[in-house]
């Protein structure tokens, strides 16, 4: 199985039957935007595809629950920090299951893992790669000789512009911390005084826990390859001396108008604002719009144009569902499914190319809706297609409105009355049952001799 050509591998094959997958989460101070979106979807996408091929995937994404962000916003609420990011958790969970996400086969966060830090830190001391200050203990990076080779940055170069944490207590600038001292909550226990982890920690304990010493993949947004994931590879590999992930995988940030989203700025989209606004869908294909190693910016005018790439996703299902004559398929139809399926994989195996990947997706759904249109969509020409229209939906994480029984028994009624209308040219009430129709999200699709319909998902931009 050839996986993302051009991502960064180790000499070590890939593990083809069980693909062990580690995604930094989100801070949890305030609302995930969509930035975050973009990133936790390319990811979704990836284990989707993975688990169609087969593959059992243990795909773990942390939240980080303790953080000085957190804490400031604690100070300005006067309440406990961990009331902050359970508040934050409890929502991230309501907005990622809004979005289709299948939650992670585990989320740990950081302060369920304070014992597992601490010995990890234990380790790092005692092989002579930290040491004890006396703002807390931190990494001495002039230790780990091959720090900067997942960013390309070399030490010598980092001193200046940087970002490094301002501490006259270390032995070098570039040192991080693994433990902080300190007086306030949330705080902890540690062997060399009161305190809290550093970030980087966190992650090197979690994965260590999770997924072992080494694993498959490890991704991120491109904003944590330095100095994030730079000083997880420099904690994990003093420890195991052993390669921490076989390929790197960095999502590129969602910009508004080429610039990124800060709060100085007031630009920031959260996602429970543009799901709102847009439905799962759309953010979906947006997201999926771009490499995902490249920035993408986000504007109305690009949603809106995958509001209209998703209508007529949702008219070709429709169209396949209510398809009832019997006639054979024709010949087109079954190269349609295998050239569509074969551009869909191909895509998706060179460096996950999701934007090549959707091209192949709206390839068939091109086709399907313009056999529709010649009248030649039979129940035979649908169970050929929609196997695959429905396993490529399902792996970009994409949803039809489905109806129920009872739902499509009463829409089936009111369209049979409105047909006896038209039959006898009552066209005003005709046009009033199809109004009634169309208050239920229900479109109707007149063909030459027939009538079918199609629910759609209720969007509001598109009121």
């Amino acid at each position: 199985m050839r996986i993302f050509d051009t991502l960064r591998a180790s000499e070590e094959p890939v593990n083809e039957d069980n693909i062990r997958i580690y995604l930094c989460g989100v801070t949890v101070y305030d609302e995930s935007h969509i930035g975050h979106a973009r990133t936790i979807i390319i990811f979704d996408t990836l284990r989707r595809y993975l688990e169609s091929k087969g593959k059992m995937v243990n795909f773990v994404q942390n939240f980080t629950d303790v953080d000085d962000k957190i804490i400031k916003r604690a100070t300005a609420e006067n309440v406990h920090p961990l009331e902050i990011s359970r508040r934050y958790i409890d929502h991230y969970f309501e907005d990622f299951d809004r979005l289709n996400i299948k939650r992670a086969t585990v989320h740990p966060k950081a302060t369920e893992h304070i014992p597992e830090m601490i010995e990890l830190i234990k380790n790092l001391i005692n092989a002579g790669f930290a040491y004890v200050s006396r703002n807390g203990v931190y990494y001495s990076v002039a230790k780990f000789p091959e720090y900067g080779k997942l960013s390309k940055k070399k030490t010598e170069d980092l001193i200046s512009g940087a970002r490094i944490e301002v501490d006259e207590t270390k032995n070098d600038p570039l040192d991080f911390a693994l433990w902080k001292f300190s007086d306030t909550e949330p705080r902890w226990p540690s062997p060399w005084g009161s305190g809290r982890p550093g970030w980087h920690i966190e992650c090197s304990a979690m994965s260590l826990k999770y997924l072992g010493e080494e694993f498959e993949i490890h991704g991120g947004g491109r904003d944590l390859i330095f100095p994030h994931h730079e000083n997880e590879i420099a904690q994990t590999e003093a420890f195991t001396k052993k390669p921490l992930a076989k390929l790197w995988m960095h999502v590129g940030m969602v910009t508004i108008n080429g610039e990124k989203m800060s709060k100085s700025l007031g630009n920031i989209k959260s996602v429970r604002h543009v799901l709102d606004g847009w439905g799962p869908n759309v953010i979906r294909l947006f997201c999926l719009s771009g490499h995902y190693s490249k920035a993408i910016d986000y504007s109305e005018e690009l949603l809106r144009e995958n509001l209209i790439k998703w209508r007529q996703v949702e008219t070709a299902y429709y169209e396949m569902i209510m398809a009832d004559d019997t006639l054979p398929a024709a010949d087109e139809v079954s190269m349609l499914a295998a050239e569509s399926r074969r551009e869909f994989d191909d895509a998706l195996e060179s460096d996950f190319n999701t934007p090549l990947a959707i091209n192949a997706f709206f390839k068939m759904v091109k086709g399907i809706n313009r056999i529709a249109a010649a009248e030649t969509m039979t129940k035979q020409t649908a169970l050929v297609i929609l196997p695959e229209f429905e396993r490529m939906l399902g792996i970009l994480g994409l949803q039809v409105q489905k109806v129920t029984e009872e739902e499509k028994q009463k829409i089936t009624n009111m369209i049979k009355e409105r047909d006896i209308l038209r039959a006898q040219k009552q066209y005003q009430e005709a046009d009033k049952m199809r109004d009634q129709i169309s208050q239920m999200n229900i479109v109707l699709l007149d063909h030459k001799n027939k009538t079918i319909w199609m629910k759609k998902e209720k969007i509001r931009a598109d009121s």
